[in-house]
């Protein structure tokens, strides 16, 4: 038995009307025939809550007696014996009575969802375990009675229960939430229109985080790269420099200005580990943007504006703040920058702020070598000072009168040789040691103007001057190369963890695994090579950029997988310390082809399957659907052919149209039978033009009847991109089904409406409905969903319905009428600057 559903309303206060609406769903799901009970509900004297229940079913509780006092609590045995369809089960952060099956209620819940039964359920927002202190310094009243949040979040379905803060005082003062006594206390304390105002704006907050959720992994599962403007995010573009404060400050006033609104700042660093960022601004940086409530992200990218954008659209962003570039005039040799490629290549999606700083045109520095592990700009200063400095400090110790002495000469010039060091690495300083050493021979040792030293003591201190400079310099370039290494080391630590994350979450794209080497290693192709034997030749699995090879030996760089599978880049030829992150994504590569192989033999079992419960249905089909049709039209014409009845006219007249209506039927069936066969083929091809709805609809009207369908079409509607055939037999086939099960009380309503890009058709019947887990199964072949009759058909119209739906480039689904019944809504691509056309049918006829 599988897992129960569970559905929870989620009040922004007390009182909004969360038990209200739980009694009111299930009153609607008894309508519709579905086994619904409550398990437990407490109505607290609420007259409009109480009357409610009448009419359902109502389990008995468990009594506990706790100190004295006699308390219910909702009996979890009970439910599971009698176990429902639905079970009611009210405020779901409740603490049972100690000695009860569970120590809270969710637990119990948890219960009945493991067995199989759906769980209808309410919370308030002030209940949710992480937003106990904010709802304390809110209202001043710590909840003792919490539920986890990610109990919540499991949720299958969570539906806000909202209501203004003054109507919910008036419904306070009105005595339907505390009885008289409590009304004045609770509207002058928790009850005040601030704390409603909060308490409201923490909900809507809450959910809209959990839609931003769905929406994430709709858009990822959709791939779908494009924004969608549903919420503001703000990416703020950091270099590591003293400037990221101020973008960060001034994205959070923008944020400000939009409720709901997000910020989220992002740093990118190169592939290769090396940056010229401080780690320390970085970290402060990262706690300022936390501490504004926005979030830090840390990406690596080779190309800074394209990983920059990609990460944006990425996590559905509307605008991008970046700063204005701290360049000289001068360095603009290099290319356009950061920001003005952004903007260029941001399109009509994204809008991109450049904000000035204090740090403007105050230089950046060179651009970095790669050997350089202290920057180019660093090394020109450790030469100036290693070289010229000494020089420069020789001159002037010439030209003073009192001369400070060969041991404060010695000082001195060391002291240039360590902030040579410091400054350029091993190199300058070895240069400053040489120089200086011949400087203090040549100026400051006697004999002066020779190479010769007369003191042993002058030697020595000679010699110790150099050993001294070169051993600073050696430590100086080896912590330079340390930091490099750990730069380095850091920079492989998160691609193996991008690895690793995606073998966690199952990620079976290999072209993107193997763009993802191409730009880690700045290669021009990549290709995943693969062979069945040594003397077999070899054939591509996979491959990005152009020219891939097609030898293992043409690569300028291979990375074997055992012994039939190469990883072959080319490009140019890297290093031996890359070649262990390589070797990682070489094996990352053959798990995604053999788990892509392994998903293609699931999917084409699948199809099996299918095609093998579909030959199945079809027989039993042919067996009795068919034959039905086929026996009422032999039976009419062995009648008609019989010489032992003289039949009357009306008699004659009546056979025949019975004749009539079984080929009609069979027509019918056999139709759908060739449409579903044409779809599983795959040999739908759909004719697309521009149409407007009302010149296809009200054909598709012909075989229902008169005045049991009410047609609205705007005469505003945009035109459609569709296959006019394929509609007509679509909205047929949707509108028929929907006649068929409508009480006929009403007619049923198919009306027409444009969102967007798009234009949608619903169909609305008024019939019992098909509950949420039927919603899908019904559009499966040879599926009839409840007391249809055997003689129906075959259970194929709407499995046609949304074949053909899918082919034109629409959708076909299934929603709950508002009052009971079911509506399809069939969503189809508006036409792209369709004009509409002059209508040749009234705007709102009735069928």
């Amino acid at each position: 038995m599988g897992r129960g559903t569970l559905r929870i309303y989620l009040g922004a206060a007390p009182g909004v009307g969360k038990t209200y609406a739980m009694l009111s769903e299930a009153h609607r799901r008894v309508e519709r025939g579905t086994d619904c009970v409550v398990a437990f509900v407490e109505h607290h004297d609420r007259p409009r809550t109480e009357v409610m229940l009448h009419g359902l079913e109502l389990l008995p509780r468990q009594e506990l007696e706790y100190r004295g006092t006699v308390f219910t609590e909702m009996n979890v045995d009970a439910v599971l014996e009698r176990a429902p369809a639905v079970a009611l089960v009210d405020e779901l952060a409740h603490t049972n009575v100690p000695g009860s099956r569970n120590a809270k209620r969710w637990q119990d819940v948890e219960e009945l969802l493991k067995a199989g039964i759906d769980v209808i359920s309410t919370v308030n927002i002030q209940h949710l375990e992480s937003l106990g202190d904010v709802v304390e310094s809110i209202t001043g009243v710590r909840q003792r009675e919490t539920v986890p949040d990610e109990v919540v979040r499991r949720a299958d379905q969570i539906e806000l229960v909202d209501m203004s803060p003054q109507a919910l005082r008036r419904r306070m003062a009105h005595g339907n939430i505390y009885r008289p006594d409590k009304m004045d206390a609770a509207l002058s304390n928790y009850f005040r229109p601030g704390n409603l105002t909060a308490l409201r704006e923490l909900a809507l907050l809450w959910v809209a985080d959990r839609v931003d959720e769905y929406l994430q992994q709709y858009r990822g599962e959709h791939n779908i790269r494009t924004t969608w403007q549903a919420r503001e995010r703000i990416v703020v573009g950091l270099t590591g420099g003293p400037e990221g404060r101020t973008l960060i400050r001034r994205a959070s006033r923008m944020a400000a200005k939009g409720s709901g609104s997000e910020i989220l700042a992002v740093y990118i660093a190169r592939s290769d580990g090396l940056t010229s960022a401080s780690p320390k601004e970085l970290a402060v940086q990262r706690t300022l943007v936390e501490d504004l409530g926005g979030t830090f992200h840390h990406v690596i990218g080779d190309d800074i504006p394209a990983a920059l954008l990609e990460f944006a659209r990425g996590v559905n962003s509307t605008q991008i703040v970046l700063g204005s570039s701290r360049r000289k005039t001068w360095q603009y040799i290099y290319g356009p920058g950061v920001g003005a490629t952004v903007a260029r290549e941001s399109g009509p999606d994204l809008d991109v702020h450049i904000v000035t700083h204090e740090e403007v045109a105050k230089g950046r520095g060179l651009p970095m070598a790669r050997g350089a592990r202290l920057g180019r700009a660093r090394i020109i200063w450790g030469w100036l000072v290693g070289v010229v400095g000494p020089v420069l400090l020789a001159v002037v110790l010439r030209g003073m009168e009192d001369a400070p002495g060969l041991a404060n000469d010695v000082l001195l010039f060391l002291f240039l040789t360590v902030a040579a060091a410091l400054l350029g690495g091993l190199r300058p300083a070895l240069a400053s040691a040489a120089v200086g050493s011949l400087l203090l021979n040549y100026w400051f040792t006697p004999p002066t103007h020779t190479l010769t030293v007369q003191d042993p003591e002058n030697l020595v201190a000679i010699v110790i001057f150099f050993a001294v400079a070169v051993a600073v310099s050696s430590v100086v370039d080896l912590a330079a190369r340390r930091t490099h290494q750990a730069a380095r080391l850091r920079a492989e630590s998160e691609i193996l963890s991008f690895l690793a994350g995606s073998v966690l979450r199952g990620e079976t794209a290999l072209d993107a695994l193997l763009e993802r080497v191409r730009e880690t290693f700045a290669m021009e192709s990549v290709a995943l090579l693969e062979r069945s034997s040594d003397v077999e030749p070899w054939t591509c699995a996979g491959s990005v950029g152009p020219a891939p090879v097609t030898r293992p030996d043409d690569a300028d760089v291979d990375m074997p997988v055992g012994d039939n599978m190469a990883l072959a880049l080319s490009g140019r030829v890297l290093p031996a310390e890359d070649r262990r992150v390589l070797g990682a994504f070489a094996a990352q590569a053959a798990v995604v082809l053999d788990r892509q192989r392994l998903v293609g033999e699931a999917e084409q079992a699948r199809r099996l399957a299918e095609g093998n419960r579909i030959r199945t249905a079809l027989l039993a089909a042919v067996s009795h659907d068919l034959r039905t049709p086929l026996a009422s039209i032999k039976a009419a014409v062995s009648s008609l052919r019989s010489d032992d009845v003289a039949w009357s006219d009306e008699d004659e007249a009546e056979l025949l149209e019975g004749i009539e209506d079984g080929a009609d039927r069979l027509d019918h069936l056999v139709g759908n039978l060739l449409d579903m066969s044409r779809l599983q083929t795959g040999t739908v091809t759909p004719l697309i033009r521009e149409i407007d709805l009302d010149e296809v609809v009200p054909m598709a009207l012909g075989g229902v009847p008169e005045g049991s369908v009410d047609l609205d079409i705007p005469e505003t509607l945009p035109m459609v991109a569709v296959d006019p055939g394929l509609l007509e037999r679509v909205v047929a086939n949707i509108v028929e089904n929907a006649v068929k099960y409508n009480p006929g009380q009403e007619p049923v309503a198919v009306a027409a409406s444009a969102l967007g890009g798009r234009v949608e058709l619903r169909v609305v019947d008024r019939g019992r409905g098909v509950p949420d887990e039927a919603k899908e199964r019904i559009f499966e072949p040879f599926q009839r969903y409840g007391d249809a009759p055997r003689g129906a058909g075959v259970g194929l119209g709407l499995a046609v319905s949304r074949g053909f739906a899918e082919a034109m480039g629409g959708t076909l689904d299934a929603e709950d009428t508002p009052g009971g019944g079911l509506t399809m809504v069939l969503t189809l691509t508006a036409a792209p600057g369709g004009v509409r056309t002059e209508a040749e049918l009234p705007a709102r006829a009735t069928s």
